[in-house]
């Protein structure tokens, strides 16, 4: 096995992926053989967290390594602060080729800032597709008069794009179900996996405009498991099989598949016994696909040799509700079903940490600090939170707890207040929830309402709230959750390294100690 110094970086994100759909996760179904295959052959992680439950906020904490509030990528309108560094730019700098392959349009699309710092950045979603090597494709007069059209043409409907992304009106009205339908075919809404893998494999393999020695970072962004549901027949056959032959399931998926609002709202009810099955089915479904695609993916990159020199790290944005606690998409929750993310890094130097899996929380944030000291350019402090240390393959870092952030999105809230206020009002879908790991706890709490305690080991799918059982955890956890809350009054700079205000304060100490939750 090669020393890899400067290794090839792939970063791979299957957006929307929950991690107890994965059978490298446990999952007594079939769906992802491929991906345990490369998990046999890596560390998994499986207590890791996302920073955030939807995809702005959550890849700006993977890009930055911040919490949502200390890089305030929160909304969809959201722009990164010029003043912090992103990976890419950072590894450019480093001396890396960076690009990107996003599905998803809320990265790949609107001008956010998420693009920063990236060589090639190629967009498979929205009203215009992106593709390698456009520049230059056709020679003469006509080819650079295509190129400026097509150029023109890319600006203004980046600008629709990002109007829509913007506005309420705009949004509300592109969920009306006469848009509904011109609205996904327009936006392509989850892009294509396939073409995108096709030509993250042609770079790292044929290296086209790489130096000779340069390595190269590449993101991936893949939209397989999110909605709406689509799969190919052969994998409904194995995986929803109920779906070909009933009408009435044909029916509902149908309705769901239309209805825009619905992915992004709370039930009103719970879904009958039939519905689950039915979304359970075909997100399964997907899930399979998808991992067949990164089947082909990855055997490309074995036959050539690349895989054994690239650092390899899959993990997801967040995951999805399928009508548990009668929620639906992510747009609100901080639930395990949304912040608990598969995370599997396989290191080509380190083989002596393949099979392991890692059981202490983490956040995804931690990414950002993972892959720089990888590529050699993380500074003493950024390398102390690494997720693998580079001489021991551990876990690195001292921190005692980790926490996430589920800032709703202003205009879906805005969106449910003009048509269901009441359920708004009952289900605190306007409210910041935020959460915090530390021991075998965690701990919810909802913007003036009320906490929640689970046990994460024995209760993953947080059946049992023990905050009447355990007040004394609830009331330390609290204090270190309030403490955070309050960090980002902070300068963004000091606040991505910082521990949480409040958590070093003796008297907390002292209690959580008395709790378990450190060592005396």
């Amino acid at each position: 096995m090669p020393t890899v110094a400067r290794p090839d970086i792939l970063f791979l994100v299957l957006d929307t992926q929950r991690l107890d759909r994965l059978s490298c996760y446990g999952y007594p179904r079939p769906t992802s053989p491929h991906l345990d295959a490369i998990a046999a052959q890596a560390t998994r992680f499986t207590q890791a967290v996302a920073a955030a439950q939807w995809t702005v906020p959550s890849h700006a904490s993977m890009f930055t390594g911040l919490y949502p509030s200390e890089h305030t990528m929160v909304q969809s309108y959201s722009v990164l602060p010029d003043t912090l560094p992103t990976l890419a730019e950072r590894l450019a700098a480093g001396g890396y080729y960076t690009a990107g392959f996003c599905n998803n349009p809320l990265v790949g699309v609107i001008n956010n800032g998420l693009r920063r710092g990236f060589t090639s950045f190629l967009n498979y979603s929205g009203l215009l597709t992106t593709r390698p090597n456009q520049a230059g494709s056709r020679s003469g007069l006509m080819g650079r008069y295509r190129q400026w059209f097509k150029g023109r043409l890319a600006r203004l409907l980046q600008g629709v794009q990002d109007a829509f992304a913007r506005s309420d009106t705009l949004l509300a009205l592109s969920f009306t179900p006469l848009m509904v339908p011109l609205w996904q075919t327009a936006l392509s809404f989850k892009g294509n996996s396939q073409k995108s893998l096709e030509d993250t494999a042609n770079l790292l393999i044929d290296r086209p405009g790489v130096g000779a020695e340069q390595p190269i970072f590449a993101f991936v962004n893949l939209m397989g498991t999110h909605m709406p549901y689509h799969p190919p027949r052969s994998y409904i056959e194995a995986f929803a099989p109920h779906v070909l032959a009933d009408r009435q399931a044909q029916s509902f998926l149908q309705r769901f598949n239309s209805d825009v609002y619905g992915w992004l709202a709370p039930l009103t009810g719970a879904l009958d016994d039939h519905q689950k099955r039915t979304l359970d089915g075909m997100y399964d479904a997907e899930v399979a696909y998808q991992d067949a695609l990164l089947g082909n993916f990855f055997h490309r990159l074995r036959q050539t040799d690349r895989l054994d020199h690239t650092l390899v790290i899959i993990c997801a944005d967040h995951g999805e509700h399928l009508g548990e606690k009668e929620l639906m998409g992510h747009s609100l929750s901080i639930y395990n079903e949304l912040v608990r993310v598969p995370l599997i890094i396989r290191d080509p130097a380190r083989p002596d940490r393949w099979g392991h899996s890692v059981d202490q929380v983490v956040s995804t944030r931690r990414l950002f600090h993972t892959v720089l000291t990888a590529a050699g350019l993380a500074n003493p402090t950024e390398q102390a939170l690494a997720l693998e240390h580079p001489q021991t393959g551990e876990p690195g870092g001292d921190h005692d707890y980790v926490f996430a952030e589920a800032i709703p999105p202003q205009n879906v809230v805005n969106l449910m207040q003009k048509r269901q206020p009441d359920l708004v009002r009952r289900r605190d879908c306007d409210r910041i929830r935020r959460a915090i790991w530390m021991g075998q706890h965690k701990l919810i709490e909802t913007e003036g309402g009320q906490a929640e305690l689970y046990d994460v080991l024995v209760d993953p799918a947080e059946a049992l709230d023990l905050s009447a059982i355990l007040p004394e955890n609830v009331e330390v956890l609290q204090d270190c959750l309030q403490g955070f809350a309050h960090r980002s009054d902070q300068s963004l700079a000091q606040a991505g390294v910082g521990r949480a205000s409040g958590y070093d304060d003796p008297e907390v100490q002292r209690r959580l100690a008395d709790l378990g939750y450190l060592e005396d």
